[in-house]
């Protein structure tokens, strides 16, 4: 870990709030960045981010603030886990105020297009510190009542994958390293998109065998398109992949699980997000996906058939039946 203990989070949501909370918990002086200012004073007042987390009670290491001058001043690590629709001003807004030695991790699973950019790669195009990504099965409500937990740290820097662990580790929280950036971050924003799926899926009681196909299918897609994309499709066997493919898509827990759920059972996207009533980011991850599987000319029929339903009114009905008439029927076969 370097001299200076100041951890920074950007992003008082759901997850950053959580990740504040364990770096805190292990001694580090934490700056929670939030767009709210009364957010911040309400943080610092009652020891609690009641928007999210109404039962957590927050170190009192964690300091919030809405000023991202003040909050990036003399950070050695600034994890972000803002929504990805911010990513990229947020990214932008602290280039001429970070320290060129300070690690620099994306914690949010998503995906930019026009042109498509993994988030690591907004990071690496505006600043030359070390960089790296946190993904894996971290549902944020079960990491904040101390439930056991995973996660990977990708990085090309073993100083900073030393550092993270240092600083999320816990007695119910492991963290795992990959230096496959890539392939953890594909695997992270992709899973959104199926976990949608298999929200719909369930809502229209499919059964489990079809949830076994559909998680599967899920797999194919993911690491067949990584691979395109030049990732390691061995990554998707391990934590960041199938790991939280698998928590994601069978959880209620779940933002896109419950987006999938709704759309499922009759609403409209409009009404499905007031529902979640969180930011659920594979419908984004899913425009994102299509436009590049077609212009890469990949099988992509999961995604194919959610696109319709989201964009074109198919019936959510469709999904098992494209799946089923589908020609491709080649079991194992995305590591070729």
């Amino acid at each position: 870990m370097k001299e200076n203990n100041k951890v920074v989070v950007l992003g008082g949501g759901s997850f950053g709030t959580v990740l504040a909370n364990l770096a805190a918990s292990n001694g580090y002086e934490v700056s929670l960045w939030v767009r709210d200012a009364e957010q911040a004073l309400r943080i610092n007042s009652e020891g609690a981010n009641t928007n999210y987390h109404p039962e957590l009670k927050l170190s009192d290491k964690i300091e919030a603030s809405d000023d991202l001058k003040k909050v990036i001043k003399d950070a050695s690590v600034v994890l972000i886990a803002t929504p990805s629709s911010i990513f990229e001003n947020i990214t932008k807004r602290i280039v001429p105020l970070i320290d060129k030695n300070a690690y620099v991790i994306s914690c949010t699973k998503g995906i930019l297009s026009k042109p498509f950019r993994l988030l690591s790669d907004v990071i690496s195009s505006q600043i030359s510190n070390d960089i790296g990504v946190l993904s894996g099965p971290n549902l944020a409500k079960e990491i904040a009542e101390s439930k056991v937990a995973g996660t990977v740290i990708a990085s090309h820097s073993k100083e900073l994958i030393l550092s993270v662990k240092s600083i999320l580790s816990s007695d119910t929280f492991k963290i795992y390293s990959s230096q496959d950036m890539e392939g953890v971050e594909l695997a992270g924003a992709l899973k959104n998109i199926y976990a949608i799926v298999c929200g719909m899926a369930e809502s229209m009681k499919v059964g489990e065998n079809a949830i076994g196909l559909i998680l599967t299918r899920s797999m194919a897609e993911m690491s067949r398109f990584a691979v395109a994309k030049g990732a390691d499709p061995i990554t998707f066997l391990g934590l960041s992949g199938m790991g939280d493919l698998v928590a994601t898509c069978t959880s209620k827990l779940s933002r896109n699980y419950q987006l999938g759920y709704h759309i499922g059972s009759g609403l409209n996207l409009s009404d499905s997000k007031l529902k979640v009533g969180q930011v659920a980011e594979g419908i984004r991850t899913l425009e994102v996906i299509k436009s590049e599987s077609d212009k890469l000319g990949l099988n992509m029929p999961l995604v194919e058939s959610l696109y319709k339903i989201i964009n074109e009114k198919s019936s959510p009905s469709s999904l098992i039946e494209d799946l089923i008439k589908n020609p491709h029927e080649v079991d194992v076969e995305f590591t070729h």
